[in-house]
Order: C-alpha cells, then sequence, then structure tokens
C-alpha cells in the first residue's frame, strides 16, 4: 500500500527550521509565526511517528532520522521550484534579458544588437544597467555581460573580449592651438578620466615615461566612461580610451588615437549565465551571435 503522504506545510516549515536551525527564521521566511511553525513540526512528527528536532541550551538539531529525510525533503522542493520555473517560463520564451553596464551597453552593445534583432526577430531583447552583481536566483534576468575576470562563484562563464588602454581625442583636437605630436604635448591638454578607471592615465603615463601630472590643466573625471568618450568627442580634452568603448568612433573619425603606445589590461568581458540552468534556445541565441560578434572585433 502506498504511504499517505504527510502535510506539505509541514514539511516547509521543517525543510526551512532544518536550513535555518531556527523555529524564528523559518517563521520569518514563511511569513508566518513561531507557533504557527512549531504546530505544523509537531504535526508531522505526529504523522511520521519520528522526532526531528532537539532543542538543547537553546540551540535547535536535528535528530538523527532528520538528518536522514533532510536531503530528499530539499532535493523534493528544488524539484518542484524547478518545475514551477519551467512552467512560468514557458509564456516567456520570446523575452530575454540581459543585465551589463551602462557604458558597455551605450558603446559597444547597442550598436551592434540590430543584427541580432535582425537575425532573431521572434526574440523581445530587453536591457537593463547596473554595477552589481546579478542575483540569478533573486533577479528576473537571463544572463549578464560583466568585466572582470572570470572568477565569480555559482555561475556559467564565456569569455568574449579584453581592452586595451590608450588616449584618444578629437581629431580638431589633434591639430588645434597646441597639436599632439607626442606625448609631452600633454601638458597643455585637459586630461578627462573616468571614476571607475581612474588609474588608466598613470599607468599609460607612467609607461611613455611621463610624470602622472604632466597636465598643467585640471582634469574633468565622469562616473561613466561613456561620458568621457563623449567629452573627448566634443573636444574638451583628451580622454584615456578602453578598446570596447572608442574602437566604433575610431573607425567613424569622431576619434583619433595620437600616439602609438597602448596598454593591455589584465581583466575582460564575460557572459554569465546560471550554472546548471536551462539553456533556452533565446539563451543559447544570444550566447552563439555575442561570441561572433566579440570574435569579430578581436
Amino acid at each position: 500500500m502506498t504511504a499517505r503522504l504527510p502535510s506539505l506545510n509541514g514539511l516547509r516549515a521543517f525543510e526551512a527550521a532544518a536550513r535555518h536551525l531556527s523555529f524564528t527564521r523559518a517563521a520569518s521566511e514563511l511569513n508566518v509565526t513561531q507557533t504557527a511553525i512549531s504546530h505544523q513540526i509537531k504535526r508531522l512528527e505526529e504523522e511520521l511517528g519520528v522526532r526531528l528536532f532537539v532543542r538543547q541550551n537553546r540551540a535547535l538539531e536535528l535528530t538523527r532520522e532528520a538528518r536522514d529525510y533532510l536531503p530528499g525533503i530539499r532535493a523534493a522542493f528544488n524539484d518542484l521550484r524547478l518545475a514551477t520555473d519551467r512552467l512560468l517560463q514557458k509564456g516567456d520564451d520570446n523575452v530575454l534579458t540581459i543585465s551589463t553596464l551602462a557604458s558597455f551597453a551605450a558603446k559597444w552593445l547597442l550598436p551592434r544588437l540590430s543584427a541580432f534583432q535582425a537575425a532573431h526577430p521572434e526574440i523581445d531583447v530587453r536591457i537593463t544597467t547596473s554595477t552589481s552583481l546579478v542575483d540569478f536566483a533573486r533577479d528576473n534576468v537571463d544572463a549578464a555581460i560583466r568585466y572582470g575576470r572570470g572568477q565569480w562563484p555559482g555561475v556559467r562563464s564565456m569569455w568574449l573580449m579584453a581592452d586595451e588602454v590608450f588616449p584618444v581625442c578629437s581629431p580638431e583636437l589633434l591639430d588645434g592651438k597646441h597639436p599632439l605630436r607626442q606625448p609631452e604635448d600633454l601638458r597643455h591638454q585637459v586630461l578627462l578620466n573616468t571614476s571607475s578607471y581612474e588609474d588608466d592615465w598613470r599607468q599609460w603615463l607612467t609607461a611613455a615615461g611621463l610624470p602622472p601630472d604632466i597636465s598643467g590643466r585640471r582634469g574633468i573625471t565622469f562616473d561613466q566612461i561613456f561620458m568621457t568618450v563623449q567629452a573627448a568627442i566634443d573636444g574638451a580634452g583628451v580622454a584615456m580610451g578602453r578598446t570596447s568603448y572608442v574602437r566604433d568612433d575610431i573607425a567613424n573619425r569622431r576619434l583619433v588615437v595620437p600616439f602609438d603606445i597602448a596598454l593591455p589590461v589584465n581583466a575582460g568581458f564575460y557572459l554569465v549565465s546560471p550554472e546548471g540552468g536551462i539553456d533556452r534556445p533565446k539563451l543559447r541565441a544570444f550566447r552563439q551571435w555575442l561570441a561572433a560578434s566579440a570574435q569579430g572585433q578581436s
């Protein structure tokens, strides 16, 4: 004869209390009272005929039977969550949400995105920007483009590309009142900085054999590199460019590279997605297109 399943509420209370080793924290998570958790677990113990918890010196401990029981219950709830996730995502298979940095979106991703849309008109792409790491368990995001060294636990990482850093300026500034012919000519220029890459100018000037404070004019600092790049296009000064953010502007002669000194950086861009998650067709299509696009820029 098939055994009757115990109360689902009791199992939820048991799993949460066992995970936290606290009735109080389990109650907070499940949005019920501590008394309700106690009653549900007591009822579960009566249904099973097994004691699950032992109180010792105000601490909550699992019995041996509970320790044996917990992995199966936890796996069952994970299966329920995954099944529910699959069910809810079936109606959302045409929406692809990608998180990335605002500057990367503005200067690299968005100018190329029309090619992906042309190839996959059935996919509704949504771009969200943030400087924070995505929590795939909490945020409604399919994948993220991150900058770093690829060492993020719990995610699947795919290498895209790396940058070099080098000065850029508008063509008018190159041949302006104080022409830029050699790095020493920067002493007459306003240096444009980005706060998130504040060490780029110092490293480049050091590599060029120049003092970090070579410019006799006060610089301008922006908190987003796409703003720094735009200021350089507008002729406000010389910016320290990064390949991903200035490649298109150089190709279209909105910017020029006055010197031939470029420094590699020890980080790069990665596409990250949930580890062990379902690789749905929309994400697989985006991953393949993104890898090909990035390879074409290397």
